[in-house]
């Protein structure tokens, strides 16, 4: 349920990440790389680094 709290949660776990989430933020290096939905990070990631993360962990 949506009760209108905003929540940070830092986590290596993809799939608790992707049930979760509503946003996802991907850094590199302390920057935030890439600001998508779930559903378009984890199909279609627009950076080649959140791409090549993704083939190391899924």
């Amino acid at each position: 349920a949506h009760t209108g709290i905003t929540m940070v949660i830092v986590t290596h776990l993809m799939g608790f990440a992707q049930e979760v989430a509503d946003r996802i933020l991907f850094m590199d290096h302390g920057k935030i790389i890439e600001d998508s939905s779930p559903k378009t990070f984890f199909k279609k990631p627009e950076t080649k680094r959140a791409k090549a993360f993704l083939e190391k962990i899924l």
